[in-house]
């Protein structure tokens, strides 16, 4: 269109405005409109375990972001039962060109498993360096640590992911499931029949108090 109109001359200041303005407008429309792309990265907390597919975690957040009217795609790479170790095997050849940044999800069955936290800090550790090295931005999300195998257990596990954090400067969000309450019993009461795993409603209050961290994560993404 701009060269359409300079090729017939236009002369008059309005037009020559017109003109310019719609130069303008082309060169900051792409970058405007790009879409940012994410992946969540995780295991059955990510892949959205024992739920229909609309109301797992990644179609729930998806639906959120649109709801803020954000411009961007999240794919899902949650896998169930995986742990830091499967993650840290998988993660490289899960990464595609377009993606700019990475949400992840992982420690949970490293958890439920009495994982060593050494072993799990290296394995998210090589996640990250991964993720550096890709020039992807993260947002790293904690875990709760299980009361079940002490209070050092519990205290080392739940450092991990604010030590990671801290050494790889990524944003942070602390507990994946603080959002269904302090109380166990409480916490039951958004949980399927397994007592592990969110169900819909569950998911709904995670992905409410989630959203703006992720909001932080494309923000970043965008300023670079």
């Amino acid at each position: 269109m701009f060269a359409l109109l300079v090729s017939y001359g236009v002369r008059a200041p309005v037009g020559k405005a017109l003109a310019g303005f719609l130069f303008l407008a082309m060169l900051a429309g792409p970058a405007a409109a790009e879409k940012v792309h994410i992946v969540a990265f995780g295991d059955s907390l990510t892949a959205g375990y024992g739920l229909p597919e609309h109301e797992g975690f990644v179609p729930q957040l998806r639906a959120w972001l649109e709801a803020q009217d954000e411009d961007v795609r999240v794919v899902n790479a949650g896998v169930s039962g995986d742990t830091t170790a499967g993650g840290q095997a998988r993660f490289e050849w899960s990464l595609t060109a377009e993606l700019q940044g990475v949400i992840l999800i992982l420690g949970g069955n490293d958890a439920l498993r009495g994982i060593d936290p050494a072993t799990m800090r290296a394995n998210l550790d090589a996640i990250l360096e991964t993720a550096a090295e890709r020039e992807l931005e993260v947002l790293l999300v904690g875990m709760p640590g299980p009361g079940n195998y002490g209070p050092d257990y519990r205290a080392e596990f739940e450092a991990v992911y604010a030590d990671l954090a801290e050494k790889h400067d990524t944003l942070f969000y602390p507990d994946f499931l603080a959002p269904l309450g302090d109380d166990p019993a409480e916490a039951l009461d958004f949980m399927q029949a397994d007592g592990i795993h969110p169900d819909a409603e569950g998911v709904a209050r995670i992905v409410e108090a989630f959203g703006p961290s992720v909001q932080a994560l494309i923000e970043r993404i965008r300023s670079e």
